[in-house]
């Protein structure tokens, strides 16, 4: 019908309309100068503070790759749900009654109006508070208020009135994924050696499941979410940023108030290291043959004792050191004292919100689970001794960004590398893009690269579909 295709144009003009243009400053080969061969590294103030920027990032980015939107065991039982975004759209996950997970965006057909406005619960049915329109658990619209007395046109009946599945829905380990692109590539694929990672976590349980400690919490920051980003793959910040939460473990050492262990065989070389992957997923990690905090698997002999009679003397190792992983572009998994999964949801170009989950094996030991509980209060979370410290951190990097003083030199550490000490590559059987590793004060600054370099090939992406329009 004519009509139609007048909508249609109107609808292409508008978001032609709203698209932003990138000046040839703002082109992402400007925004992140990439050149290995001449040991150099850098990202532009502009990709921090610049709200056009900012915009294509949740287009092209946020809104055209995988998200991670939940747990399987926050779902359970069937018609169980959690909200949730995929960048600035709501969606809603959920099983239905035959126990199929479906994610939907978070919409009524109708007006637009949010089905469901609580973060989680248990309902068959989701009925519009607006106008009283109803859907399943399986997304499909099963009821329209005083459908006989509307009116509506030949043809309404016919029409597609359920709720929109988001494009590509999967899991791993637990941990689902959604995308609102069709055009992805495989969840296995996108994750890479990423998922050696994700096991280390989960194949602490004795079932190999992954649940979270009740008690979330969601909290915001005036900056841009990249900092929380490269915060969590950061190793160089640590002693002087949360140097308090440094005296006070060594405060904890002294009086003999400490439960730390060794995990280290005698040859094993300390040190910090990292792996990047495809996609622009990367880990660092640690090696101390003395940990001052502990770790909840240690804490439990019973329990550390099973998971070495299933997966040997190098996994538990790895286990045992401290891991940060980050999965781009919203998750992360610290594992160290405790475990935290936490994600983030860019508001606008200078605020982020936080979530922040307790990440737990299923069936661990009540003794376990006590010690996890405590190390995760201890540390994490703007009420911890730690994540304050990094608030504050981000939003005085927000403001200093401001100024145009020229290239920030924060990427280079690890451009020269030291050499390699111990197999770490082949112990895991991984096959990461770029390794590096260094002394225990090393805090390489290679593993934000491929996060960027993912970052950049995305724009990229949307720089030349748009050239080609």
């Amino acid at each position: 019908m004519e009509e139609d295709r007048l909508r249609r144009q109107h609808s292409a003009e508008l978001t032609d309309e709203k698209e932003p243009t990138m000046t040839v400053h703002h082109r992402p080969e400007c925004l992140v100068d990439d050149r290995p061969a001449d040991k150099a590294f850098h990202v532009s103030r502009d990709a921090f503070t610049d709200a056009e920027i900012f915009d294509l990032e949740m287009k092209h980015i946020f809104e055209a790759t995988w998200s991670f939107v939940g747990l399987e065991s926050q779902i359970p039982r069937p018609h169980d749900y959690v909200t949730t975004f995929i960048g600035r759209q709501p969606v809603l996950l959920m099983r239905d009654g035959e126990g199929r997970i479906g994610c939907f965006l978070n919409t009524c057909r109708h007006r637009a109006t949010v089905v469901c406005p609580f973060k989680r619960g248990r309902q068959k049915f989701h009925v519009c508070r607006y106008h009283g329109w109803a859907y399943d658990s399986a997304g499909k619209n099963i009821a329209v208020t005083d459908r006989e007395d509307g009116q509506y046109p030949a043809g309404f009946d016919g029409a597609d009135r359920d709720l929109v599945p988001v494009a590509r829905l999967d899991s791993y380990r637990g941990l689902i994924f959604a995308s609102l692109s069709a055009d992805v590539p495989s969840l296995p694929e996108y994750l890479d050696d990423a998922r050696t990672f994700i096991d280390l976590v989960a194949d602490q349980s004795p079932v190999g499941q992954l649940e979270f400690v009740p008690g979330d919490i969601t909290y915001t920051f005036d900056a841009n979410w990249k900092l929380q980003f490269e915060n969590g793959l950061d190793y160089y910040h640590f002693a002087s940023t949360h140097s308090s939460y440094v005296d006070i473990l060594a405060q904890r050492v002294k009086s003999g108030d400490t439960v730390g262990f060794t995990s280290e065989q005698p040859d094993e070389v300390e040190g910090q290291g990292s792996f990047n992957f495809k996609n622009g997923h990367a880990v660092n990690w640690s090696i101390k043959r003395q940990m001052r905090y502990g770790r909840a698997l240690a804490a439990d002999p019973a329990g550390l004792a099973e998971v070495k009679s299933r997966v040997g003397d190098i996994r538990l190792k790895w286990m045992l050191r401290q891991r940060n992983l980050t999965i781009f572009p919203n998750l992360q998994i610290i594992d160290i004292s405790s475990a935290q999964l936490r994600t983030w949801r860019p508001l606008s170009v200078d605020k982020t919100e936080m979530t922040s989950h307790c990440l737990a094996p299923v069936g661990e030991s009540a003794d376990a689970r006590r010690f996890r509980i405590r190390a995760y209060e201890d540390f994490f979370n703007p009420s911890g001794l730690a994540t304050s410290d990094d608030n504050v951190m981000y939003e005085f990097c927000q403001t200093g960004y401001a100024a145009q003083a020229g290239d920030t030199l924060g990427h280079l550490r690890g451009l020269e590398p030291m050499g390699v000490a111990g197999d770490h590559v082949s112990e895991l059987g991984i096959s990461p893009v770029e390794y590096a590793f260094g002394k225990p004060g090393f805090g390489g600054e290679t593993n934000f690269h491929s996060g960027y370099r993912e970052w950049r090939r995305l724009l990229e992406l949307a720089t030349k579909g748009a050239n080609n329009a």
